[in-house]
Parts: C-alpha cells; structure tokens; sequence
C-alpha cells in the first residue's frame, strides 16, 4: 500500500508596523473660528503578513487609525490592505483590498490612478485609501502586464470645519456625494498597465476605464457647502524613467477624456546627484520639473504651468539622515509653495520626521486662495516595530 504525503510549508505569521504621534502648528491665525493654530494627532498602522505553500501565497493585513485632536474628519479609519496573494512562475493574482503604486515624478503623480486619495491625512495627495480589486500579473521576459478589476469606488476624504488646511473655499458635503454612472460607488472600474525594462530606461503604459478619483464640486448655496460628483473617465498614461550615471530623466503625462473638459497633462524633468559631495559621505541631489495642463487657468489642479526646483540630500549616515526642500513657482501668477520633508532614525525603533508647507505671493484667482494663511510645520515622532 503506497501513500502519498503532500506538506505545505506555513511560515510563522509576522507582525511590524509603527505608532506615531503628531503635531501641527499653524503660524498664522485662522480664518475661521472653529479652526485652530495648533493640532495633535496619533496614528497606528500595524502589517500581519503570513506565508504558505513554499512562498507561493500569503496574506497582508494592514489597518491604519488616526485620532486627530480637533478634526472629526481626520479622525478615521481605513484598511490599507487585506489581500491575498498566489504565484506561479510567470503569473501573479492578488484579491482583496490592495495599494498600487505607478508614478515616476516628484512633484506629482498624474499616472497613479488606482487608488483613491486620502486627503485629510496630508494635501500632498500622497497618502492613499485601500482599493478593493483583483489583480493578475503576468510575466515576459521583455517586461510584465497588470490587469485589473475594481468592484468598488472609495470616495476621496477631505478635511471637517474644524480641519486645516482647507483646501477648498467651502466645506465639503461628502454624505451628498453624486455619480454619473448610474451604479453610483458599485461601478466596475478596469484597468491594465505594461512595463517595460529597456536598459536604462523604464517605461510604464496604462489605460483606466472608469470613475475618476478625482471630483468636481457643485455649490450648494442653501447650506454652504460643495457637493463632489464624480464622473466617469478614461485616460491614458505614459510613465518613463532612465538612469545614466548621475543623472535620473522622469516624465509622466496622461490623456483624459471625460465629459468635463478633455486634457493633457504632464510633469517632466531630472534629477541630478553630487555622490560625496564636498568629500563626505553625503549625497546632494538637484530635482528640476515642469508641469504643464492644458487647460490652463480652468484646470482643476493647482499646477498647469508650473516650475519645481528641489534639493535633495542624503548624509548616509548610521541614522539615514534625510531632508527634501522643494519650490513649486506658478509661471503666471508666481503662486509659490515651498515644502520641506526631513526624517532621521532614532535609535533601532524611533523615527522623527519634520515637515514645514509655506504658501506665498498667492493671488486672489487661484486655487490656493483658500490655504494663503495656512503655512505650518508638522513634527512626527513614530515608534517601528
């Protein structure tokens, strides 16, 4: 009698993740009485990741809670990932609630469409929501393709009265929120993307078929408030990255046609890095980008024609020092915003991070007039397990 034994491997469940607190300072007063110059904040993001079958699946579960002091809104919780992953040689399918990740440039990331923005955690449109899809990757040897379905829309989070900044001139109503698609936040989104290693270059092609993370607001005079409603898009991107030696080529640009204004879009430009500069260990990098949206003054974002000078260093020290200054100067109205991100290690489990937003020379007719006083500095103190 022969009997067949089959063994799966189960690697040990494995926890990291960090705790942080926050605060905030205003330098100027608020423009409105329920605002405050001066904001407190914790947040946990705890990582379970667990194993199987020699590698070949797992699973990642990563909620996320921020208590903010003042702001109801802020105050929120999201999962950032529950998925599952299996793989074969060349395939890949992941289901679930899931982070992709698709830009190139520093300033903005006009291709990264998947996710949807989670704005009461930071105005950079950094920080992003989870999305429920499923996800298959297949495998060339001249590159990989992403396919995606997504089953369900998150709507963007932005900040309550008693939040700052306000990006917008009114708070926004998002329990009266509107669709063009009739399916309203059940509209299935698809999307797919190719990326392709070529030497130096890395070039990534996309096409998102669906509800576009990105509102247009309507008035409501009668409360004060603006409504969101999100249409429906498609929208074709274009991301390209090259290395030689000391210099890094970025561009992204996008074509979207929806029933608001079609446009192009596109940030470009380099970065340049002095290795060891002045004969230390550190590395100073110099970031010049151009943005451009042509629609001009009627664009929805703050950047059509736009200028970003930065400077980046890295002191490669024990601690992984770092600090990026950056200006973003309106070609027209010379709107300025200036931005400083630094972090460094503490020890084997602590991190500070600084960051500092500084809004200058706005005029009356841009997007910014609503945050023209809202300059502040953010210190972050995290503990990472």
């Amino acid at each position: 009698i022969a009997s067949i034994v089959i063994a799966t491997q189960v690697h040990a469940a494995e926890w990291s993740g960090d705790v942080s607190a926050q605060w905030r300072h205003f330098f100027s007063d608020a423009q409105t009485s329920a605002q405050h110059n001066d904001y407190a904040a914790i947040a946990i993001e705890p990582e379970f990741y667990q194993a199987w079958d020699a590698n070949a699946q797992s699973l990642t579960f990563t909620p996320f809670v921020r208590l903010d002091q003042y702001d109801d809104e802020r105050s929120h919780g999201d999962i950032r990932e529950l998925l599952w992953r299996i793989s074969a040689d060349t395939w890949q399918i992941k289901a679930g609630i899931g982070k992709v990740f698709w830009g190139v440039t520093e300033s903005q990331h006009l291709v990264d469409v998947i996710n949807q923005t989670d704005a009461v955690e930071n105005s950079d449109g950094e920080d992003k929501l989870g999305q429920p899809m499923i996800m298959t990757t297949l495998t060339h040897d001249w590159g990989n393709i992403d396919l995606f379905v997504l089953p369900y829309f998150r709507e963007r989070s932005f900040a309550g009265v008693e939040g700052r900044p306000l990006p917008l001139p009114l708070p926004v109503n998002t329990q009266r929120s509107t669709y063009e698609s009739s399916d309203g936040d059940k509209h299935i989104d698809y999307a797919m993307r190719v990326f392709l290693p070529l030497d130096i270059w890395e070039i990534g092609l996309s096409w998102f078929d669906g509800t576009s993370r990105e509102p247009i607001f309507n008035s409501d005079a009668s409360t004060g408030t603006l409504i969101p409603h999100y249409l429906q898009m498609q929208q074709a991107g274009i991301s390209v990255q090259a290395t030689t030696d000391d210099w890094l080529w970025k561009l992204e640009a996008i074509h979207r046609d929806w029933s608001a204004e079609n446009f192009t879009a596109m940030t470009g430009g380099f970065e340049y890095t002095f290795v060891g500069v002045f004969d230390s260990r550190a590395d100073m990098g110099w970031v010049t980008e151009y943005l451009y949206d042509s629609r001009g003054d009627s664009a929805t974002t703050y950047f059509e024609h736009d200028v970003m000078l930065g400077l980046r260093l890295a002191l490669n020290d024990a601690a992984s020092s770092d600090a990026l200054l950056g200006v973003i100067i309106d070609k027209h109205s010379h709107d300025t915003v200036m931005n400083l991100e630094a972090s460094r290690r503490l020890g084997s489990n602590w991190k500070l991070a600084l960051e500092a937003r500084v809004f200058n020379n706005i005029d009356n007719n841009s997007l910014l007039k609503s945050v023209q006083a809202d300059d502040y500095v953010q210190l972050d103190l995290g503990y990472y397990f």
